[in-house]
């Protein structure tokens, strides 16, 4: 924000401005990144220093976004990156061992689970939780919608212009402008650009 415009938000909302001030203070030496803009609204467990927030992030109540940066003999350099006007609700878990990238202006509903691990079932001689972690990253393009209670798992690559359909599973690649849904996801319907009108298309996100 303009260093003006911010003076002239802070005399006419001066509690306000007090309350975002404090939070900055707390805020800014914790995270990665983090902007005047950002509000972080009450979440249970943030590894700040994982975590980069452009301006105007918002972040509900309830939410847990961890960077695991050890587990088992392993160790990891997670990097969680919300762009700009990303919006968050409550009650959102995030958990990061290598990257999860959420692109600008996506608003992402209550209940939804982003991860970039998995927990593999190899050895039927060990519990599940002790046997190593497969890890891969995860990106969801800008101007997305994430619908409340959808699950997205390790490797997703989510194009722009994206909706997620409530409680879907989402695992793989898939190409901007599609409506994503279902247990597993597939592609419901894709906007072509060139004929202006929403389409059907194949798995792989190609026009029928």
């Amino acid at each position: 924000m303009n260093p003006l415009k911010k003076l002239k938000s802070m005399l006419r909302h001066p509690l306000r401005s007090a309350v975002k001030a404090w939070r900055y203070v707390i805020y800014k030496p914790r995270f990665a990144k983090y902007a005047w803009s950002d509000r972080v609204n009450g979440a249970r467990a943030i590894t700040c220093r994982c975590v980069s927030l452009g301006e105007n992030v918002y972040i509900g109540p309830r939410c847990r976004i961890q960077g695991i940066e050890r587990y088992n003999h392993a160790r990891f350099s997670p990097s969680i990156v919300l762009a700009d006007n990303v919006s968050v609700q409550q009650d959102f878990y995030l958990t990061c061992a290598s990257r999860v990238e959420i692109g600008a202006n996506t608003a992402i509903a209550a209940f939804v689970t982003i991860t970039d691990i998995d927990h593999p079932y190899v050895d039927v001689d060990q519990p599940i939780e002790n046997q190593d972690l497969v890890v891969s990253g995860v990106a969801i393009g800008p101007d997305c919608k994430i619908y409340n209670g959808a699950v997205i798992t390790k490797g997703t690559h989510i194009g722009r212009h994206c909706v997620v359909g409530a409680n879907s599973v989402v695992s793989g690649h898939y190409p901007d402008f599609c409506v994503i849904a279902g247990n597993p996801a597939k592609i419901i319907k894709r906007y072509n650009q060139q004929a202006g009108v929403w389409q059907k298309t194949d798995p792989e996100g190609k026009f029928i």
